[in-house]
């Protein structure tokens, strides 16, 4: 394969997880070592960088059937069409609804980035720069091509991208406490579930939030994670005894059937903004995501008073 002026500057073990699809990573890496893999006819490491004009070779290796996705449904397709906040000639900003899972994996047929590629067949380098979780809303940043993935990339890499989240938590959130400094490690998952738990062997984790709105039941919270962990916000708002609503993995059975009582049945946390350097311009810039209907209607809920 020739390597295109899109795709330069692009990691070598990347370009290749792209194009195996079904290979596992595991397997992809053993091919780089033992030098089947060659460019311009000589062995390199997973991290070299791809120039415009590169000859890869790639053995030939068994790649696991491609899963069979669902196209998106027209009404998704309009849902998404009308969730564009920023459409950038190197990326898009997708203002993400709650409940859609960013990509296609185990019992999910179609994600956010495949019903992307679905609507913007023209469009061969779509790719998701960073994640958020199913049920978060919010901001969400897809590069057009290999270039503008790998600069915004290094900007969340390296904490440049300034990143906003609106959460609804339960109980009074304490004036005082305006930054969670806690370590966060991965636990062993729990029937295949992925959780993360605060501890001193964890990597750091720290988080900013500011009070908005109180109400009698729960706190309007501006959340900004200084770092980039999984599940950060979440488990640092439990770790401060004031959960989220609706998290279904770090809050209460009973306090979920509550707020559910409510008709609040959502993960309330939405990514707000977003600050970053377009990798067109260089110039510094803000996209702003509106709530949706779900996390307004939470809102007025909890607005109301006791008893209403």
């Amino acid at each position: 394969m020739e390597v295109a002026e899109e795709q330069a500057g692009q990691r070598l073990d990347n370009f290749l997880h792209s194009r195996l699809k079904g290979v596992p990573k595991s397997r992809i890496y053993r091919i780089i070592r033992k030098g089947e893999v060659r460019v311009n006819k000589k062995r390199e490491k997973p991290e070299y960088k791809l120039e415009a004009g590169d000859q890869i070779r790639i053995p030939p290796v068994r790649m696991a059937e491609p899963r069979e996705l669902i196209p998106p449904s027209d009404a998704l397709q309009e849902l998404l069409s009308d969730a564009v906040l920023l459409d950038d000639p190197n990326f898009m900003v997708i203002n993400k609804p709650a409940g859609l899972p960013v990509h296609g994996g185990t019992g999910v047929k179609t994600g956010l980035i495949e019903a992307l590629r679905h609507m913007y067949p023209a469009m061969t380098g779509l790719e998701l720069v960073h994640r958020l979780d199913k049920g978060t809303s919010g901001c969400i940043l897809v590069a057009k091509n290999a270039r503008a993935l790998k600069f915004l990339s290094d900007q969340f890499k390296t904490g440049k991208v300034n990143k906003t989240y609106h959460a609804l938590v339960q109980g009074t959130w304490p004036d005082s406490l305006e930054e969670i400094d806690a370590p966060l490690e991965r636990c062993e998952p729990r029937g295949g579930e992925r959780l993360v738990k605060v501890s001193p062997s964890g990597k750091s984790a720290l988080t900013g939030f500011t009070i908005l709105e109180v109400f009698s039941a729960a706190t309007l919270v501006q959340a900004n994670p200084r770092t980039g962990r999984t599940h950060q916000i979440r488990v640092h708002a439990r770790h401060a005894d004031h959960p989220l609503i609706g998290d279904d993995k770090y809050s209460e059975e009973a306090d979920r059937e509550r707020f559910g009582k409510l008709g609040i049945k959502r993960l309330c946390l939405h990514a707000a903004r977003l600050e970053l350097v377009s990798p067109g311009t260089g110039k510094r810039l803000r996209v702003d995501a509106p709530y949706d209907s779900q996390f307004e209607a939470a809102i007025s809920l909890l607005r109301q008073p006791a008893g209403d």
